[in-house]
């Protein structure tokens, strides 16, 4: 395996391929014209050819010389856009966020949440990935987030949770709906209604095949949609039935343009948390995200 080309031959390289001069490189580098010299020879023998001459009293890159010229160009920068990142970092303040997070947590919770955040850390990057809980697993594995603002998991050794509060789904419908005129749900009628329903591979969608299996029920989905938003619209027009937490209509449902009821006997509920990697310690910017995810979801815990 070849060995890495040490970082000040790259340097002392650019430097005599841009002055074409021994005596200024040895100048800008605080070196001896030897030292660049023998460095310019160690460099040769490693890359087995010659890559510079000697034209007029100036130094000349050879063909070699001018197509390892762009590769060394293209290190150099990352090494420079690399130490200033570093830099940045290490300022008071300065770092980045990067979260991923369920399409109704970016609505719901994460608001109020970046709104605290930037009081303290205004000059912190945010970067946010939206998804449901399996995709940010793998999000979290190939190190594309930090943090993910999801659904627990059933089971992933690998991650660790940070619980924010437990919701219960319900059984949403219009105000004209038969079930809201009498307050109550026929199991008879269950399969006969037409559902709409939050994305058929989340896994929301999951927990719902997975409840209504255990009483051999199966839910005729008309509309699959990706947004709680547009579910509730379509609901309130009558087009179907709808399985939704309770906090995230509680606006109309308060209004009474929306009514709730129960599944059944047996409660479905959920944990929402913060997923992270079980034992990595978490920096002064993911800490006080976490801190406050947890003040602004009490009021969800406190709701009915």
């Amino acid at each position: 395996m070849a060995q890495p080309i040490d970082s000040r031959q790259l340097r002392a390289f650019a430097s005599l391929a841009r002055t074409g001069s021994f005596t200024v490189t040895a100048t800008e580098l605080h070196l001896t014209q030897s030292a660049i010299s023998h460095s310019m020879k160690a460099l040769e023998r490693e890359m087995a050819c010659r890559l510079l001459d000697k034209m007029n009293k100036k130094i000349v890159l050879t063909e070699a010389g001018e197509a390892l010229l762009v590769h060394v160009e293209r290190i150099l920068a990352e090494m420079a856009t690399a130490r200033a990142e570093l830099s940045q970092l290490g300022k008071w303040g300065q770092s980045r966020l990067r979260i991923g997070a369920s399409a109704t947590a970016c609505q719901h919770i994460l608001p109020n949440v970046l709104r605290e955040f930037r009081e303290s850390f205004p000059q912190c990057v945010i970067s946010i990935e939206p998804g449901d809980t399996p995709e940010m697993i793998a999000a979290l594995r190939d190190r594309r987030i930090d943090l993910a603002v999801n659904l627990e998991p059933r089971r992933d050794e690998q991650l660790g949770f940070r619980k924010l509060f437990a919701d219960e789904l319900a059984f949403v419908v219009s105000p004209l709906h038969p079930w809201a005129r009498t307050g109550s749900v026929v199991r008879a009628e269950i399969p006969r209604q037409q559902f709409i329903l939050y994305g058929k591979r989340s896994y929301t969608a999951e927990l719902i095949d997975d409840y209504f299996r255990q009483d051999d029920l199966v839910l005729s989905s008309s509309i699959d949609l990706g947004s709680i938003e547009a579910i509730k619209e379509l609901v309130k027009l009558g087009l179907g039935v709808s399985i939704l937490a309770l906090w995230t209509c509680q606006k109309e449902l308060d209004d009474r343009s929306l009514v709730a009821l129960p599944l059944g006997r047996r409660k479905l509920r959920r944990n929402w948390g913060i997923l992270h990697w079980r034992g990595r310690r978490l920096t002064l910017a993911e800490e006080t995200f976490c801190g406050l995810c947890v003040q602004v979801c009490e009021t969800f815990s406190q709701r009915p």
